[in-house]
């Protein structure tokens, strides 16, 4: 992974993990602990799906960069078929308040999109390559 991917990673994580710990002590506040239970797993699953959709569309990126766009909607149609499939199975648990997991979810979702467009928008990257100094001949 390269300095940069890493750092976005990292710029993503974070945020998100500090708006979850929010949710967490929000959610116990108002739920009590299946509240805090619910709310941490919301969290857990946008920290995996949205790092591990990250980490592949950057390793892909780096590999097939023609199929950048292709792979971006590609990862983001798994992602969304994958939480459904997660909310699917969740459906008729009683371990955990699903308010607190839905808003969590939810919440912590925004602030990823968020930090994630501030990444990008901070980081210095060339999307051309610039010219050789070395004439042509």
């Amino acid at each position: 992974m390269q300095s940069n991917d890493a750092r976005t990673l990292l710029h993503c994580a974070l945020p998100t993990a500090v708006a979850g710990v929010a949710g967490v002590a929000v959610s116990a506040a108002v739920a009590g602990g299946k509240g805090a239970l619910g709310a941490t797993f919301g969290t857990l699953l946008v920290l995996l799906f949205m790092g591990g959709g990250l980490v592949v569309l950057q390793r892909s990126a780096r590999s097939f960069p023609h199929l950048f766009q292709m792979m971006g909607l590609l990862v983001y149609t798994v992602q969304i078929l994958l939480l459904m499939v997660a909310l699917t199975a969740l459906r008729g648990t009683s371990a955990f308040n699903h308010k607190s997991f839905a808003f969590t979810l939810l919440a912590a979702t925004l602030v990823w999109i968020g930090a994630q467009l501030r990444s990008h928008i901070k980081a210095k990257v060339l999307y051309v390559e610039p010219e050789s100094t070395r004439a042509q001949s």
